[in-house]
């Protein structure tokens, strides 16, 4: 179930050279789980932009989108008051239910950092404290590390220039940790390195992945996977999906 509704920018602030965070006022009641995403209505624009729920309240809710073309770049200008319409609540989250007594690490790349703060969020509110690795191809390109440590989160940042954190890929930060579940998103290439590590480490996972989408809720088969039961649709039978049920 997805909500189309007219939502009311509260702010649109810019995190780095072409990432922008921007906080939506209105009815949030049909997002249900961290991973979810909004696909919003721009001016002047035929097909919707996908781009995932960072977290959310009763009132808003906050997405960080990177700027790579003519749409993300118009909803950079945007400020608040502006007004947008937005379908909330596509796709299906993470499930953090069963957490406890687990060691779980959160894992985020570039523009996949933001739906793993509502995962870590909710998981503190469950009284879980994940580990945290998040990874950007530099310093100048690196978000939201302190937002994660304000959770009271172990938080390790890897860059592949070295210019911040541990130098190389998120997988060079996670070969010597220990963890026996992983929620991650990024694109795909980081996908298929944490899954393959973690069938090294004999650790079980939730994948979610970034895609062009044509609708965002099914209609058309504009984005999909490869699973051990057929290609699935992104939008809607995921874009989370459980490691076992991959094919990468």
């Amino acid at each position: 179930m997805y909500k189309n509704d007219i939502y009311t920018i509260k702010s649109n602030i810019k995190l780095t050279n072409d990432i922008y965070k921007m906080v939506l006022e209105g009815d949030t009641s049909f997002i249900t789980a961290p991973g979810q995403f909004v696909n919003i209505q721009l001016d002047g624009f035929y097909l919707r932009r996908p781009i995932s729920i960072s977290s959310w309240n009763d009132k808003d809710f906050t997405i960080i989108y990177k700027v790579v073309g003519s749409g993300t770049k118009a909803m950079a200008t945007y400020e608040a008051g502006k007004k947008l319409d937005i379908l909330t609540g596509l796709g299906n989250g993470f499930d953090v239910s069963d957490m406890a007594g687990r060691k779980p690490v959160l894992i985020g790349g570039g523009v996949g950092v933001p739906p793993m703060y509502g995962v870590a969020e909710t998981m503190v509110k469950n009284g879980v404290k994940p580990l945290i690795v998040l990874g950007f191809n530099d310093e100048a390109g690196a978000f939201y590390q302190d937002e994660f440590k304000a959770l009271g989160l172990d938080v390790y940042v890897t860059t592949v220039d070295g210019s911040l954190g541990i130098k190389g890929f998120v997988t060079d930060a996670l070969k010597d940790m220990d963890y026996d579940t992983y929620l991650c998103c990024g694109p795909k290439p980081m996908l298929k390195a944490v899954y393959d590590m973690g069938k090294i480490k004999g650790a079980e996972g939730q994948l979610s992945f970034e895609e062009h989408m044509g609708c965002g809720f099914g209609a058309c088969m504009g984005c999909s996977c490869k699973t051990i039961t057929g290609n699935k649709r992104i939008c809607t039978d995921g874009p989370v999906f459980k490691s076992s049920e991959v094919i990468l």
